[in-house]
């Protein structure tokens, strides 16, 4: 029960930044706009909020930053996929790479640690919530201990990311902005001459991607590592990409791969200075690779073939 119990938590606290990038880019990807940039806009979002929380002692208004900062970096993206009609993957790389190399620059500028922020005290990150009665139903067995330990004891944004999936699914589904959205995705021409602006659309679907983007990167900061880290992402955009397409592009399989992804990366955690009996201790480096590893296998077909929407990737220009 400890073991499992342990791996349920560690797989919810890693999935949840998974899971918010997976959301912002099925936002983009709907919309028929590749976002790899995902990486360097959640890179992005952890400095900003790790900044702005060290300076105004406030994980609110770090929040707030990483959110700005995440918009920021989509509405770029979006001026130059959508406006000026470039090439999407160069855009998404081209922002990775000046999320990679800037944070480090700026914090090596503004707080002279190596490319790190200082650690956060806890007034200054997100600390984790008790549910009403978990304290007194935890000494109940099994039921109680389910309770106060599976479903309490999280951070704020981990219950607010359970409210966003489904709040997502509606949006896309079963709201008029959910199918013009998807409409834009398959086939912008049609929507257009529906009288539905292409552009307009584009530039929501990424708007709400980099506020998804912008939590994702507070959470990573401001809870799990309570300060930025030089390069802290670690391919974490990469690996909710992944999942997305591993999830054909809905949100729900989306969630089922990015949990796949992060129990992974729990299990790792739990497998380290094992022996084997006959094989010795597993070396880390196999285990640091099994998320990888994981992720090949998955996009080389073992789940079937994924159909991206129609138009995605491709530049929209207004017929004549």
């Amino acid at each position: 029960m400890d073991l499992f119990v342990s791996l349920f938590e560690s797989t919810v606290r890693i999935a949840t930044p998974l899971i918010l990038l997976a959301l912002a880019g099925l936002f983009s990807e709907r919309s028929g706009v590749v976002d790899i940039g995902l990486e360097g806009k959640l890179l992005f979002a952890a400095f900003a909020s790790a900044a702005a929380a060290y300076s105004f002692h406030s994980p609110w208004i770090g929040l707030g930053c990483g959110i700005a900062v995440g918009v920021a970096l989509s509405m770029l993206h979006a001026f130059v996929s959508v406006t000026v009609n470039g090439n999407q993957l160069i855009s998404g790389m081209a922002i990775n790479i000046i999320a990679s190399g800037l944070t480090a620059v700026l914090a090596i500028a503004w707080f002279q640690r190596g490319g790190s922020t200082p650690q956060l005290d806890s007034a200054s990150r997100f600390a984790e919530v008790s549910l009403p009665f978990a304290d007194a139903l935890s000494s109940v067995p099994l039921l109680g201990t389910l309770y106060s330990r599976l479903l309490s004891g999280y951070p704020i944004l981990v219950y607010l990311t359970v409210l966003i999936v489904p709040a997502v699914a509606w949006l896309l589904y079963r709201s008029r902005f959910g199918l013009r959205l998807r409409a834009v995705g398959e086939n912008p021409h049609a929507a257009d001459t529906a009288g539905i602006s292409v552009a307009r659309m584009r530039y929501l679907a990424l708007f709400w991607g980099g506020v998804l983007c912008g939590i994702a990167g507070t959470y990573l900061a401001l809870y799990q590592t309570g300060s930025f880290i030089r390069d802290m992402s670690a391919g974490k955009g990469y690996l909710a990409l992944a999942a997305l397409i591993f999830g054909k592009w809905r949100p729900g399989l989306a969630v089922i791969g990015c949990l796949l992804f992060a129990f992974t990366d729990a299990l790792k955690i739990r497998l380290e200075g094992i022996a084997l009996p006959g094989l010795g201790v597993i070396p880390s480096q196999f285990i640091e690779v099994l998320p990888y590893v994981l992720t090949v296998l998955l996009l080389a077909g073992f789940l079937g073939r994924a159909v991206a929407p129609k138009a995605i990737g491709v530049p929209f220009v207004k017929s004549r």
